[in-house]
C-alpha cells in the first residue's frame, strides 16, 4: 500500500483539477449548446458526484467496483447527453464531451483498482459511447479513445509492478525477520540447552546404569537441536519422493507392540512420511511415559482409497477424555504439537481418546489428495 498511494492521491486529485476545467470549458461555451440548462444541471450532479467519492479514491480499499461503476455511469452519461444537448454543427467540428477529460479519472481509478485489464475495458465502453452517440468514428474520437487505452492500460501494469515488488519486498523482510530470530534463538539455544544437554550426554556414556540411556537420549536431543538451528535435515529424517510407510513402522514391532499394515506397500511422499512417523514416535513416547510399565501398544495402518490412516492404542492406565486439553493449557504440547500440529500441517486430524483404565488410542488420518 505504500507505493500505491502516491498513485490514488494522484487519481483523486486529478478528478478534481478536471472537474474545474469542464465547468470552465462549459462555461464559455454554454450560450451555444441547444440545451444549456441541461448541461448545467449534469455538471452540476457532476460536482456531488466528485465530492462525494473524493474520500473513496484515496485507496484501493475504500475504491470499490461499485463506486467505479457509478463513476462509469456519470461519464457515459456525459458523453451521451453531449451529442443530445449540443448542436450537431459543433459536434461535427469535434466539440469536448461534458465530462471532457474527467472521463480519464474513471479509467485512471479502474487501472488503480484492478490493473490493466479493468482499465482497457472502461476505457473501450467510453470510446464506444463516444463513437455512438457523440461524432461517431472520427479521427479526435480515435485518438481519445487511443489515449484513455495507453494512460489507463500503462497506469495498471505500473500498479500491478509495484504490488508484485512490495510483495517480494515483504517476503524479503519476513526471511531476514526469521533469519535473526533463528539467529538469536540459535544463541540461547546454544548457551543453554545445548550444553546441558551436551553434558549430560558425557555423563551418561561414563555411567553403566540406568544414565547410560539418558545420556543417549540427551545426544540424540543435542543432535536434533542443532539440526533445527543450522535449518539441516533432523537426524533418522526419511528422505527420497516415495516411502513405504508400512516398512517404516515395522522397527517399532516388538514384545509389547503389534504393528500391523496392509501386505502392498502405503507409499507416501517422504516429507509426508516423515511427519506421520514423527507423531508416531510421539505416541509411543507418550505410551512408555504414562502408560505403564506392562502395557502393551498397537500400531494399525489402513490405506484407504481417499486417506491414509494411523491408529496408535495402548491398554495402560488412560487418562480423563480431556486431558490433552488441560495439558495444552498447562504448557505441556506434546500432543497438541507433536501429533495434533502435524497433522493440521498435513492437512489431517488426529483424535484423542481415552478413559481412565482403558489406555488411549490416537486416530491420525491424512487425506490421500493433501498428501
Amino acid at each position: 500500500m505504500s507505493v500505491e498511494l502516491p498513485l490514488w492521491r494522484a487519481i483523486s486529485w486529478f478528478r478534481v483539477l478536471a472537474l474545474g476545467y469542464a465547468l470552465i470549458r462549459f462555461a464559455l461555451a454554454y450560450q451555444h449548446f441547444r440545451h444549456p440548462v441541461a448541461g448545467w444541471i449534469y455538471l452540476g450532479a457532476l460536482v456531488l458526484w466528485t465530492l462525494a467519492s473524493l474520500r473513496a479514491f484515496t485507496g484501493p480499499t475504500r475504491c470499490t467496483w461499485p463506486v467505479l461503476a457509478w463513476d462509469l455511469t456519470m461519464t457515459v452519461t456525459g458523453v451521451v447527453m453531449s451529442g443530445v444537448i449540443d448542436t450537431p454543427a459543433r459536434v461535427a467540428a469535434g466539440a469536448a464531451t461534458l465530462p471532457t477529460i474527467w472521463a480519464a479519472g474513471t479509467v485512471l481509478g479502474c487501472a488503480g483498482k484492478g490493473g490493466w485489464r479493468p482499465a482497457a475495458v472502461a476505457g473501450l465502453v467510453i470510446g464506444i459511447a463516444n463513437i455512438a452517440r457523440h461524432g461517431g468514428f472520427t479521427t479526435d474520437n480515435v485518438h481519445d479513445i487511443v489515449l484513455l487505452l495507453i494512460a489507463g492500460c500503462a497506469i495498471g501494469y505500473v500498479i500491478e509492478l509495484a504490488r508484485a515488488s512490495e510483495a517480494t519486498l515483504t517476503q524479503a523482510l519476513q526471511v531476514e525477520a526469521a533469519n535473526r530470530e533463528r539467529e538469536r534463538l540459535s544463541r540461547d539455544i546454544h548457551d543453554g540447552v545445548l550444553q546441558v544437554l551436551a553434558l549430560v550426554a558425557r555423563q551418561g556414556a561414563e555411567r553403566a546404569d540406568g544414565f547410560a540411556e539418558l545420556g543417549r537420549l540427551a545426544a540424540e536431543q543435542e543432535r536434533a537441536l542443532r539440526a533445527l538451528m543450522t535449518g539441516g535435515p533432523l537426524p533418522g529424517q526419511v528422505r527420497g519422493e516415495q516411502q513405504d510407510l508400512g516398512a517404516l513402522l515395522a522397527p517399532y514391532a516388538g514384545e509389547r507392540v503389534t504393528v500391523s499394515a496392509p501386505g502392498e506397500p502405503v507409499l507416501l511422499p517422504g516429507p509426508v512420511a516423515a511427519e506421520l512417523l514423527a507423531a508416531v514416535a510421539a505416541a509411543m513416547d507418550n505410551v512408555r511415559r504414562h502408560a505403564g510399565p506392562d502395557a502393551r501398544a498397537w500400531i494399525l495402518l489402513e490405506d484407504e482409497v481417499d486417506q491414509v490412516t494411523l491408529t496408535v492404542r495402548d491398554d495402560g492406565a488412560g487418562c480423563a477424555p480431556d486431558r490433552p486439553a488441560q495439558a495444552r493449557r498447562d504448557g505441556r504440547l506434546g500432543v497438541a504439537q507433536s501429533i495434533q500440529g502435524r497433522l493440521l500441517d498435513l492437512g489431517g486430524t488426529a483424535e484423542f481418546s481415552s478413559a481412565p483404565g482403558e489406555g488411549v488410542e490416537i486416530e491420525m488420518c491424512i487425506p490421500r489428495k493433501g498428501a
